[in-house]
Parts: C-alpha cells; sequence; structure tokens
C-alpha cells in the first residue's frame, strides 16, 4: 500500500524545543491518531475531523507528554498507548501498554510497535508502512543522546543498528525533534549525511557520541 494515498501525516512543531507533534489520518476510514502531545492542542484542532481514537507517546520524557492533559480534557475517550515499564500514573487509567512487535490499527492501516531504548529507557518507534516515527531515539542528521539518568549507550547502539538500519533504506523518518536541515528523511539518505549513523562497532559508536557531546554548540 501507499502512504501516499492511504494516509497522512501532519507535522506541528512547538512545545519546549522545537518538539513535533504529528496527527496521522487514515483515508480509507477517517480515523485519526496522535504521535506524542508536545504541542499545544489549539495549533492542532483545525485539522482534526472526528475525535482521534489513541495518542502514541514515544517516551515519557516531559516535553513530550507536556500537553497531554490538554488532550485527555478535549478528548476524554482518548486511549494513550505507551512503553509497559512507564509509570501510567503520569498518564491517566486509559493507559495502553504496547509491547515491542506489537500490531496496532490506524483505521484500515496496520502498524508495528519497536521498542528501541537507549536515549530513554521506555522508547518506542511506531513503524507505519514505509515511515517511522522515531521520537527521540534517531533525527535527522543524528542519534539521539545518552544523557539522562535512565538511558543507555549500548541499548541505543542497538536500538540504532539492530532494529532501525535494519529497516528499508527508503524508509522516512519523523521525529520528535525539527534538528536537522530538513524536518525527515529516508533512512538511507540519514546515514549519508550523519557521522553516528556510519559507525563501525559499538565501541566506534561510544567514541563518535564523546565527539559530538564535546562539540556542541548548543545544550
Amino acid at each position: 500500500m501507499n502512504p501516499e494515498t492511504d494516509f497522512s501525516i501532519r507535522s506541528f512543531k512547538g512545545g519546549y524545543d522545537k518538539n513535533f507533534t504529528y496527527l496521522v489520518t487514515c483515508f480509507r476510514t477517517g480515523t485519526q491518531i496522535f504521535i506524542d502531545a508536545s504541542v499545544n492542542l489549539s495549533v492542532i484542532k483545525p485539522f482534526i475531523k472526528i475525535p482521534p481514537k489513541a495518542i502514541l507517546i514515544t517516551h515519557s520524557h516531559g516535553d513530550h507528554i507536556a500537553f497531554l492533559s490538554q488532550y485527555l480534557k478535549e478528548y476524554p475517550d482518548l486511549v494513550v498507548v505507551g512503553h509497559p515499564k512507564t509509570d501510567k500514573s503520569i498518564f491517566d487509567v486509559k493507559y495502553q501498554k504496547i509491547f515491542d512487535c506489537q500490531f496496532f490499527n490506524l483505521g484500515a492501516i496496520k502498524g508495528k510497535a519497536l521498542h528501541t531504548p537507549g536515549h530513554y529507557f521506555d522508547s518506542i518507534c511506531y513503524y507505519i508502512e514505509s515511515v517511522i516515527f522515531t521520537g527521540d531515539t534517531m533525527f535527522v542528521g543524528r542519534t539521539g543522546r545518552v544523557i539522562s539518568a535512565k538511558s543507555d549507550i549500548n541499548a541505543l547502539y542497538k536500538s540504532i543498528y539492530e532494529i532501525i538500519l535494519k529497516l528499508p533504506d527508503n524508509i522516512r523518518i519523523y521525529p520528535g525533534h525539527d534538528y536537522g536541515a530538513t524536518p525527515s528523511i529516508t533512512i538511507k539518505e540519514n546515514i549519508l549525511i550523519s557521522p553516528l549513523l556510519q559507525a563501525k562497532n559499538l565501541e566506534d559508536f561510544k567514541n563518535l557520541m564523546d565527539e559530538y557531546e564535546k562539540n556542541r554548540s548548543r545544550i
């Protein structure tokens, strides 16, 4: 199936640090879902046709759930979907665990959750046909960072090199922040522009991450 005819993706930028929230719509059924709650709902509401069914959380860092209470107040039947190990008390009683490689439905479209720990312990990527929503696991031009208490560079390496980079190289990534030269990019294109995606092995990846952190120009 062709995602350009089967579903649409609207990107909304805002939040605390060029965050993205995505509104995904199945053309066949009109079903809509959110990816993350990083952007004020007032920006998104004009594009919502019917109450969205669910919001898929890429991980539980505060900037990605910052406006969740707005979403739940406006759409009280909204189901919050996230990692089994996430403290669901920070969400709502409607929290629904999604496990690694578990399938989910967006109307007539099928997606798949991929657990990708590293940037944070409860990071999930959501893979829908020829696109993947990567949260803070992978950005345009680089990977996520591993500076949080519950981040892990070994896990991040596995998530990047053994999961995401094993996908077809024409898959387009939609990251959690607008940190790159373009808002989204294919995996193949991203490898070409990012040294962090060209590591020879884990040790090389760690060295490249060290160099990246030393040369960062912004916090």
